[in-house]
């Protein structure tokens, strides 16, 4: 409260930009939380969709679609208006994000002899990492190329 009774406004505004890497011994997990990793096997080689090597994870809903194409949902339905596209998770792909409503044609234009391995991240945890697009999960698909 200053001298004439009124009180005044401060606003204090901090930010901070760079990048910490932590020494080797001290590393941490990139993700902590609800993450399944599949790593295909010689079993996998007869799969020829990589939504069948999703399914049997925890928490993800993999469900075909009568057109021929799948729906995968982590942690069931959660769009408050009702449209099936705004519980899409997010995909990324080698590090790049896919595009809403891209998820079917991705999938099917990759073969599961090519991936390496799939990270599926279920919690709050994935919006840490990439913001409010995680908000439905997020899948991270790495090829062999991506090595």
């Amino acid at each position: 409260m200053d001298a004439s009774g009124r009180f005044g406004l401060i606003v204090a505004v901090a930010l901070g930009c760079g990048r910490a890497t932590p020494r080797p011994e001290q590393a941490a997990p990139a993700a902590t939380g609800a993450v399944t990793t599949v790593v295909p096997s010689e079993t996998d080689a007869r799969v020829t969709q990589v939504e069948e090597m999703l399914r049997g994870v925890p928490g993800l809903d993999v469900t075909r679609l009568p057109d021929g194409g799948y729906q995968l949902r982590i942690r069931g339905h959660r769009s408050i208006r009702g449209d099936p596209g705004d519980d899409d998770p997010l995909l990324v792909v080698d590090g790049i994000p896919i595009a809403a409503g891209a998820l079917s044609s991705t999938l099917a234009s990759l073969a599961p002899a090519d991936i390496a391995r799939i990270e599926v991240l279920k919690d709050a945890g994935a919006a840490g990492i990439y913001g409010s697009r995680a908000a439905n999960g997020v899948i991270v698909i790495t090829t062999k190329r991506a090595r």
